[in-house]
């Protein structure tokens, strides 16, 4: 396949996508709900936190850069409500709203903001899909739309449960700090994939 082929094939298959029929649609949000899911299964359990480290945010970021600022977050509520009706597809093969109102609920609220924020440029702006362009995208949209709310659910969570609210540095270590490293590298990948398989 030469480089020209190349090309056309990515834009054939992101056309392809934006323009699917309405089924056609609905299926692609339900395989990467499904993609989610499978990714919460790549679970890291930690001692000091409620909160383990999991692979479904490199899902998250997928999703909004092949599904778009619709359907990306629709993938990213059909997988939070999937869960609360009984799917256990939430890490650690769990479901129901106990874990959504629970240490992690606010990542998952997070997952809808960032997937949205990803699709919104993804779609927006074809310059935006080169890997140095999607990298700062893809930075904002995990450790601001994810961890924001996430964040602040923990926190929430700590003071009903534990009692009283965590000090800054012990809630980062809870809930940021040991996921740096894994995060960073789910970024650079995610950047990569808009970089190799989407148009600019």
């Amino acid at each position: 396949m030469n480089i020209d082929s190349y090309y056309e094939k990515r834009e054939h298959i992101f056309e392809k996508i934006h323009n699917s029929t309405n089924l056609e649609k609905a299926a692609m949000v339900l395989l990467m709900a499904c993609f989610t899911g499978l990714a919460a299964q790549i679970i890291i359990p930690l001692p000091w936190t409620p909160v383990p480290i999991t692979a479904q945010t490199f899902a998250v970021l997928i999703s909004g850069l092949f599904l778009g600022k619709k359907l990306g977050p629709l993938s990213q509520i059909v997988y939070i409500l999937g869960g609360v009706l009984g799917i256990a597809w939430y890490g650690g093969m769990t479901g129901g709203i106990d874990i959504l109102l629970g240490s992690t609920g606010g990542y998952f609220l997070g997952f809808i903001f960032a997937s949205f924020f990803i699709g919104y440029f993804s779609e927006k702006y074809s310059k935006s899909r080169k890997f140095r362009n999607m990298l700062p995208i893809m930075l904002i949209a995990n450790f601001v739309c994810i961890y924001v709310p996430g964040l602040i659910v923990l926190a929430i969570w700590y003071n009903l449960n534990i009692g009283g609210y965590p000090d800054i540095l012990s809630l980062l270590i809870m809930g940021l700090i040991p996921f740096l490293v894994g995060d960073l590298i789910k970024i650079a990948g995610a950047s990569i994939v808009s970089k190799v398989f989407l148009p600019k």
